[in-house]
């Protein structure tokens, strides 16, 4: 069970990643985007085929990503210019549009079989108490460290972020001071897809590495986030770990191993009941 737990690490940090850029647009530009995994899909199947072309393995992976943030971006650009008033809800809506959109393209370009991968980490990077801890579960831990941790620091320490900060809590009053909204949201739009495009291109090879599976990253990711209520970056870090691990160790068993991908379906039903019932205590008072 302990071996599981920490073999399911892997695809936790890879839910903490997600989970935290998830966290980052709901507050900054106000977009719970459903596509973020589907832009890193996308991104690691233009690097298998731009392998497949002779471009070295990097190269061909840093293309991908690089295509993945402007296709992101050009999302950014169409939200920030016709829906720069719409509710979250509306606006998440289209990134809804854009993951089924991309599945689609992904299919017409690349077939629907799983793609290969070639492992960026391969191999168990040490033993702790007998159980054997991958390189790949190792890079995925410390990534979603440093991405929750660097984005805090960001956020706090910096004039960019006060400027985003500005955006989230007054996006008219930063526009007529002269702070960059547009470009500074459709900034978050990239860069935060540069960072799945990362983390999905080190943990497909360990992945069912097709194009929904992959995709639906985003599903186990929010379930993350909702742990953290969409707000706290440290929460929807160990929100995505701890999902992980629990369905790591839930594919140990036979008996479970069919219910693991309900985890984070259950978490998302019962913060939305616990959410509703608070609402209508808050109402009763």
């Amino acid at each position: 069970m302990l071996q599981g737990a920490f073999a399911g690490l892997a695809a936790g940090g890879v839910y903490a990643v997600i989970a935290v850029c998830l966290t980052l647009m709901a507050q900054l530009v106000r977009v719970i985007n459903f596509s973020q995994a589907a832009v890193g899909m996308f991104g690691a199947f233009l690097a298998v085929t731009f392998a497949g072309m002779g471009i070295p393995q990097i190269p061909a992976i840093a293309l991908g990503i690089i295509v993945g943030a402007l296709m992101s971006a050009l999302l950014g650009l169409v939200i920030a210019i016709w829906l720069p008033e719409a509710s979250i809800s509306a606006r998440s809506a289209v990134t809804v549009a854009a993951l089924l959109l991309l599945i689609s393209i992904s299919f017409i370009l690349f077939g629907t079989k799983p793609k290969t991968f070639r492992a960026l980490f391969s191999g168990p990077a040490f033993t702790f108490e007998g159980v054997v801890i991958s390189q790949v579960t190792v890079v995925m831990v410390i990534l979603a460290l440093v991405v929750a941790i660097a984005a805090k620091l960001v956020l706090g320490k910096t004039s960019i972020g006060v400027k985003l900060r500005a955006i989230a809590d007054r996006p008219v009053a930063a526009e007529l001071l002269g702070v960059p909204v547009k470009p500074l949201a459709i900034g978050v739009w990239a860069v935060t897809s540069i960072i799945v495009g990362i983390a999905v291109a080190i943990v497909a090879p360990t992945q069912t590495s097709d194009a929904v599976s992959l995709s639906m990253l985003v599903i186990s990711a929010s379930a993350a986030a909702l742990l953290g209520g969409i707000k706290r970056l440290d929460l929807a870090l160990i929100g995505g770990l701890l999902l992980g691990m629990a369905q790591g160790a839930a594919a140990q068993f036979s008996q479970l191993i069919l219910l693991r991908d309900w985890i984070p379906l259950v978490v998302i039903v019962v913060f939305l009941l616990w959410n509703q019932r608070r609402e209508v205590w808050d109402a009763a008072r």
